[in-house]
């Protein structure tokens, strides 16, 4: 499969392939692409794998298009918009192998159903402790 046009919206890339088959991937996967201007964006030299954005340093395959996870799942999407969270220190928190969070995050394995939920305590857990936080300062400096 060849994507022979890509365009872009506010959160996806798009590619038409030549049966007019139109695929969607989530900038997620691609935050450089993600922050970049109209202009970065339109600057991509197309290869025999796929497109290559040279200012950018991304390269997307072809067959990126078809992957499962084109579109991330709840759970990668939390983790890939929530950058400040350090996933092999969260891993570590959470009690489960920081390079399974990793692959999770990723899509290289998917979670059981028991492990998401798992994980979305260990996330609301965290904001319990978050929210109990008062730097409030008592007498003078």
């Amino acid at each position: 499969m060849k994507i022979e046009r890509i365009w872009f919206d506010d959160s996806s890339l798009y590619g038409e392939d030549s049966d007019g088959k139109i695929y969607k991937q989530s900038l997620l996967w691609y935050p450089e692409l993600a922050e970049a201007s109209q202009d970065q964006r339109l600057d991509f030299k197309t290869g025999f794998e796929g497109f290559h954005w040279p200012s950018l340093g991304v390269d997307i395959s072809y067959e990126s298009f078809e992957y499962e996870d084109a579109i991330p799942t709840p759970l990668q999407a939390f983790f890939l918009t929530h950058k400040e969270i350090n996933i092999s220190a969260f891993g570590k928190f959470a009690c489960i192998n920081p390079t399974l969070i990793r692959d999770y995050v990723n899509g290289f394995k998917r979670p059981s159903p028991k492990r998401i939920l798992e994980i979305q305590n260990a996330i609301r857990n965290l904001g319990i402790i978050y929210s109990k936080v008062d730097f409030q300062v008592t007498g003078t400096e």
